[in-house]
């Protein structure tokens, strides 16, 4: 029996005018008959607007695009849709290319549109598919035997310059996952699959791969810069206090810190270990002696693990930090890569709480070609608000997706030109928004 129902449409018709890339410029509609209001209340950055493009939906967790500029949705145990645009910019068609409720967050699709990739918690798929005819065939399960745990969902991505290679992310099995410190438990990382080489019964993502990172509890979000470079957001720990000479302090209102992660590139970088679960980020000094905020620590320092041995290279720290428990759940480029968005999912473990908002990195290009954030490792001010809640503080979240606030999810740079594509995975309602930066 096959574990998803496939839907099957007629071909859609491409309005003109399409842009060197081959995907058509739609204007930024102030509103889209059948759409409601926004469910949640926001403010913007100067400059910057905001409208819901889509409602109604089921826990939005990624959004993509084909080559023909169809949207894509991953929807958590609902499938994956497919949404076509009109002239006017607002969604014409929408349909479910995809029925199964293993699906549940990861999705990705080959530079050629001709592939498409889609995870559960135990196994990644894929499916030929055609960006004309929205249709989808062949269905393969392409890695198997992946962990249960509480942090369930897989963030898959193709390497743009090798598309035969897919990442797919795998996060620890608990909040402090100690065996997840052994890359052969399969946690805690992130593997490359050579697709063309893949076995008929598919991968084994525990034995088969090769591993490109790992130490990183749970980096929902990675994004590849121009010089092919992956950024990572690392969701760090909760309820963490620190032991210093047999004295317990409580540090987890405001440690350890989140965090960006350059991962490098997947064509050269294997093995990178960025601490977990061992040596975690500072965010606020001021639990410690000699830390700055982004230096990496050890929750029981001893002897032979502590502070100075997570800091002395063995763990590669963060590039930049944010604010315990904001939870960065996507981040992704603007066209030029002058500045990296990163959506805050939002917090539990903090009172009052922090999150639900995107936020804005400035980035620049170096002298070498590689690309940076502007700030300072140890800056706490290397980001800015563009779009949130009103009052964070007041947020709940009640569970994964439950809040009084949006739960926000999937940031994605629209190819047709209208700006960042945002979702919210918020239970009440899944909705997707577009954010338009200052003209």
């Amino acid at each position: 029996m096959r574990l998803f129902d496939v839907a099957v449409a007629a071909a859609a018709l491409l309005s003109a005018g399409a842009d060197a890339q081959g995907i058509p410029k739609l204007p930024l509609p102030k509103s889209c008959s059948g759409v409601s209001n926004f469910r949640y209340q926001y403010t913007l950055a100067s400059g910057w607007s905001a409208m819901k493009i889509a409602g109604g939906l089921k826990q939005v967790r990624t959004v993509i695009w084909d080559p023909a500029g169809n949207m894509l949705v991953a929807e958590s145990s609902r499938g994956i849709s497919v949404h076509t645009f009109g002239a006017d910019g607002c969604i014409n068609s929408t349909k479910m290319l995809i029925s199964g409720n293993q699906l549940n967050h990861g999705l990705a699709l080959t530079p050629d549109g001709q592939t498409l990739y889609a995870s559960g918690e135990t196994a990644v798929y894929s499916w030929g598919y055609n960006s004309a005819t929205r249709a989808i065939s062949n269905q393969k399960t392409l890695i198997k035997g992946i962990s249960s745990g509480i942090h369930f969902t897989r963030t898959l991505s193709v390497v743009p310059q090798q598309p035969n290679l897919l990442l797919v992310q795998v996060g620890s099995n608990a909040n402090l996952d100690m065996a997840a410190a052994q890359p052969s438990t399969g946690r805690a990382m992130i593997k490359i699959f050579d697709t063309s080489k893949a076995p008929s019964s598919g991968y084994n993502y525990n034995t088969e791969g090769e591993v490109f990172a790992y130490g990183l509890r749970n980096t929902i979000g990675f994004v590849t810069d121009p010089s092919s470079v992956y950024w990572g957001v690392e969701n760090s720990g909760d309820d963490f206090s620190r032991t210093e000479n047999g004295q317990r302090k409580d540090i987890h209102q405001n440690n350890p810190a989140e965090e960006l992660n350059n991962l490098g590139n997947p064509l050269t970088t294997r093995n990178a270990w960025y601490g977990y679960p061992t040596c975690f980020a500072v965010w606020d000094p001021s639990s410690f002696s000699g830390l700055k905020t982004g230096s990496n620590f050890v929750v029981s320092p001893t002897s032979s693990s502590n502070d100075a041995t997570c800091n002395s290279n063995k763990a590669i720290p963060p590039r930049l930090s944010f604010q315990a428990h904001s939870a960065p759940i996507w981040n992704t480029f603007d066209t030029d890569a002058k500045n990296m968005y990163v959506a805050f999912h939002g917090s539990w473990n903090r009172q009052p709480a922090t999150g639900f908002k995107v936020v804005q990195i400035p980035f620049q290009k170096l002298a070498d070609g590689s690309y940076d954030p502007v700030a300072a490792a140890d800056s706490q001010t290397g980001y800015r608000d563009i779009f949130s809640a009103p009052n964070p503080g007041s947020c709940t979240a009640n569970g994964l997706t439950m809040s009084n606030c949006f739960r926000l999810t999937a940031a994605a740079w629209d190819p047709a030109g209208r700006g960042l594509f945002v979702g919210s995975d918020n239970s009440a309602e899944g909705e997707i928004y577009i954010l338009t930066p200052p003209a």
